[in-house]
């Protein structure tokens, strides 16, 4: 037989539990959009300059990309073809080629009868003018990549700012509530500038060091286009 007293019991057990769970506050989760919201106006220029250093980043990474392919065979086909006096054939190599190395060697070809001096002046012209080609925008990724964490700390400090103001507004009545917006947005700014610089960072130096690697090839490939000219003169 069921015990009325045991029953109440339970049940008023059972309610002071759903109760409890009631008043246990759910947990709230952050989201990206929900920190950028905190971050205000300087958050969204952070936002915007690491767009365009994706961008800057993945557009210069294909391109130096093209421009260091290269023929293996590529200066050996030019040397058959000067050595049998087809410069026809080996400019028209060259226009098949769409990298800095064979528009380096047709301006080359285009000089052939005058002075080597004047051969390599107008080699190394286009040469830098392909350099200028290969490093644009990258001035630009460093200027984020040391913008971005000065901005952060911009709006760290328009934070605190904000902190302190509602300090002295409110006196001896301040709340944390009243002081989470501000620090909020100082942490998050610091952290969001930081992290878009050093990956803007980290690609420009990237992105420099494959351009390294560009310019010496050229660099050999000219030497090796000059000592080609120079063999004829030597027998």
């Amino acid at each position: 037989m069921n015990n009325p007293f045991l029953l109440q019991i339970t049940v008023q057990g059972q309610k002071n539990n759903i109760e409890a769970a009631a008043d246990v506050p759910s947990e709230e989760m952050l989201s990206l959009w929900s920190l950028a919201q905190e971050g205000g106006v300087v958050m969204i220029i952070i936002s915007i300059l690491s767009v365009f250093a994706i961008y800057i980043f993945v557009e210069r990474f294909l391109a130096i990309k093209r421009a260091s392919k290269e023929d293996v065979n590529f200066m050996n086909k030019i040397k058959d073809f000067i050595h049998g006096s087809n410069l026809a054939a080996a400019r028209s190599l060259c226009q098949e080629n769409t990298n800095p190395i064979a528009r380096m060697i047709e301006k080359g070809i285009s000089r052939i009868g005058k002075p080597l001096r004047d051969i390599g002046t107008a080699i190394e012209t286009v040469g830098k003018l392909e350099i200028n080609k290969l490093e644009s925008n990258l001035a630009t990724l460093a200027t984020i990549a040391g913008a971005a964490p000065m901005l952060g700390f911009l709006g760290t400090v328009i934070g605190m700012i904000k902190a302190f103001h509602e300090m002295h507004i409110s006196g001896n009545s301040v709340e944390i509530s009243q002081l989470s917006g501000g620090i909020m947005q100082a942490m998050v700014t610091t952290v969001a500038g930081l992290i878009v610089g050093i990956v803007a960072y980290i690609g420009y130096n990237m992105l420099v060091a494959r351009v390294e690697k560009v310019i010496h090839a050229m660099e050999a490939r000219t030497m090796e286009f000059l000592d080609l000219l120079e063999e004829p003169a030597k027998n």
